[in-house]
């Protein structure tokens, strides 16, 4: 499949997305975060519809404990969308999410500038979340590489990061994003800001309730 370029500001500026769904769901009964609804319409073709407006270059999906439901239903959202998404398993998803944000970043294959490292489980994030990232990626100051998006002290998700950054953490054996960006501050960029759909995830069927979701 032939892919355009990402549609925001910078043209010649490639995106790769790495989305992370090989959870169990343990506090939700052991269901598939990615599969939970909002209006009717899976957290997964939720985040999907808004890739797919960016023309990535790459879009990449982690699987693991319910891997078989997830990917089910990503062959049916191929043929509901104009993107092209790549599901890798993690054969140990108990292992925890470093090991699949590893394996994800092991397992990309297109050239890009920038990784968008995101997780399955933020109903809140959209293309205004995306873009101030891309925006503030932009501006960054030379020997910055990463963009963290922070709300009143605390880290959210997504995280971008340059090309550079993740070829340096794949340099160095188990490393992952949260230890390389510990170890690197000085190539941390703050995207300061008071928007808390950065920091909504889902984790309890109280969670469910209060967003609005439905299984």
């Amino acid at each position: 499949m032939t892919m355009s370029r990402p549609t925001f500001d910078s043209p010649s500026l490639r995106l790769a997305v790495l989305l992370l769904a090989a959870g169990q769901g343990s506090r939700l009964g052991s269901f598939p975060k990615a599969l939970l609804k909002k209006f009717d319409q899976s957290l997964l073709k939720q985040f999907s519809l808004t890739v797919q407006a960016l023309n990535p270059v790459e879009f990449l999906i982690v699987t693991g404990f319910h891997a078989q439901a997830i990917e089910d239903h990503l062959e049916v959202l191929q043929s509901e969308l104009n993107i092209s998404i790549r599901a890798v398993r993690n054969p140990h998803p108990e292992k925890g999410q470093a090991s699949s944000i590893r394996l994800g970043l092991e397992s990309l294959t297109w050239e890009y500038d920038v990784l968008l490292v995101a997780l399955s489980d933020q109903p809140e994030i959209g293309n205004t979340e995306i873009q101030a990232l891309l925006e503030a990626f932009q501006d960054k100051e030379v020997g910055q590489e990463i963009v963290l998006p922070m709300i009143n002290g605390q880290r959210g998700n997504p995280v971008l990061f340059s090309k550079k950054s993740i070829e340096a953490i794949l340099r160095v054996p188990d490393m992952v994003c949260r230890q390389y960006m510990d170890a690197h501050p000085e190539q941390v960029k703050q995207l300061i800001t008071d928007n808390t759909a950065y920091l909504v995830d889902v984790d309890t069927e109280q969670d469910i309730q209060r967003l609005g979701l439905n299984k």
